[in-house]
């Protein structure tokens, strides 16, 4: 793809467990990467993907620890909720289009 992202791996409880920023990723993509991964562990949704009405109340009840912003995706296995993937420094798709490429390493994750 040739653009520089920010990737953050989130368990279910939404503890940081893998970061990697490739150089010249944006230094603020380290914090919404990060939101991202958070949001889907939480909801078990894709982010970007919630109704927008509740936006202004999701970042204020969480102190802005949850996004709606497309490029953060569940972890799952057996149907349950194991964590998120979360991308920044790109374009929305892009960062869509990395998560969902990740996501498939993970062997047990459906």
């Amino acid at each position: 793809m040739g653009v520089p992202q920010c990737i953050a791996i989130v368990d279910e409880g939404c503890n940081l467990v893998a970061f990697t920023r490739m150089d010249g990723a944006r230094i603020l993509s380290i914090r919404s990467s990060q939101r991202k991964a958070m949001t889907p562990a939480t909801t078990g949704k894709p982010a970007g993907g919630l109704n927008p009405s509740v936006e202004p109340k999701l970042a204020v009840v969480t102190d802005c620890d949850m996004v709606n912003l497309k490029g953060g995706l569940p972890i799952m296995t057996e149907g349950q909720v194991i964590g998120g993937i979360g991308v920044g420094s790109g374009t929305s798709d892009q960062h869509l289009e990395v998560a969902k490429v990740a996501l498939h390493k993970f062997p047990r994750a459906q």
